[in-house]
């Protein structure tokens, strides 16, 4: 078994240890937290970021405050300084050890922010900067790509939002999605994945909460494989890049119930009837594969981005690859 496998089916394990920990976190968020809040800053690199676009939908949408995503190059290039009192900033690394985020970090704490370091290592600079972190505790991760440490930074921004915003979702829903992501990962996408593999090029599909595992699902592609690989929202896939479904383009399309569903459904029959063969998630599709009942659309991500890790380990091993060591990656990338 691969490392990527095994830590991929390490994940019911961790992310139910994560959310078993929430009222311990919360109570710690709800004590440093800006009162009033003004708005949320998130500071991020990679499948890190992709985990933050989930964060500004389910945070935006529990506190009713505006989120952003950090621009970092603005803070440690351009020198930029500005008056974030009453903001609260979320910097996100699974190290804890990327240069750019700690330093981000750092100056938008400077600047009056409260801040949060969401990692895998509670000892870490981004850790030891913030005034309260949430250290994920999934243990050593070996695969290059990352897997459960992307799932916990999703669960991570979920215990946020229920901790300081309207609940999104009942209590009872928290023991669902370890449940769902068992179950997702006893299933077979190996055909879907050899599809993957033969394609000319590759695109996800999402909107609303499921959009950053259209980003995080057409990463991981891209990494493992090397095949040219872009997840949209659905919103701006219509907007001009339809016109790359074509015979050779493989469409993964991810739906759950809620206002966004006919949106992306739509969508990726467009680019079905343009030639692309379509792996529906959650939808029906030329490959179907079907999704766990019982968790709601906001916690979603946290389910359909297991199968994202099943697509891409699976198209690795159809191209005879190695998924735990792409080609030009490391585990940390220290950019500044």
């Amino acid at each position: 078994m691969t490392a990527m496998a095994r830590e991929m089916a390490e994940q019911p394990e961790v992310i139910g240890a994560l959310l078993g920990r929430r009222e311990e976190f919360a109570a710690r968020l709800r004590a440093i937290a800006p009162k009033p809040l003004t708005g949320v800053i998130l500071i991020a690199r990679g499948s890190s970021d992709n985990a933050a676009i989930y964060g500004r939908y389910v945070l935006e949408a529990a506190l009713r405050r505006p989120v952003s995503l950090a621009a970092p190059s603005l803070w440690t290039r351009y020198g930029l300084a500005e008056d974030l009192r009453g903001y609260l900033a979320v910097g996100v690394s699974q190290s804890g050890k990327t240069p750019e985020i700690t330093d981000t970090l750092e100056r938008v704490k400077a600047a009056g922010a409260a801040a949060v370091a969401v990692t895998n290592d509670g000892g870490s600079p981004l850790a030891g900067i913030a005034d309260e972190a949430i250290d994920l505790d999934v243990g050593p991760e070996d695969a290059v790509p990352a897997t459960k440490t992307v799932t916990a930074q999703l669960a991570a921004f979920a215990i946020l939002a229920h901790a300081l915003g309207e609940p999104l979702w009942p209590d009872e829903a928290w023991a669902a999605v370890p449940r769902a992501q068992a179950e997702v990962l006893a299933g077979d996408v190996s055909a879907a994945g050899q599809v993957i593999a033969r394609s000319g090029n590759h695109v996800q599909l999402g909107r609303g909460f499921l959009f950053a595992v259209a980003l995080e699902g057409a990463l991981k592609v891209a990494e493992t494989t090397g095949l040219a690989s872009q997840g949209f929202s659905v919103a701006d896939f219509l907007h001009g890049p339809i016109a790359i479904a074509h015979e050779r383009t493989s469409v993964v399309a991810y739906t759950a119930p809620g206002p966004v569903a006919k949106d992306v459904r739509d969508a990726a029959q467009r680019a079905r009837k343009a030639g692309a063969t379509l792996i529906g998630v959650g939808e029906d599709g030329d490959i179907s594969l079907s999704m766990p009942a019982g968790v709601p659309e906001p916690l979603a991500p946290l389910v359909h981005v297991v199968r994202a890790q099943q697509l891409a380990l699976q198209a690795t091993l159809a191209l005879g690859l190695d998924p735990d060591k792409p080609r030009g990656l490391t585990k940390v990338t220290p950019t500044t």
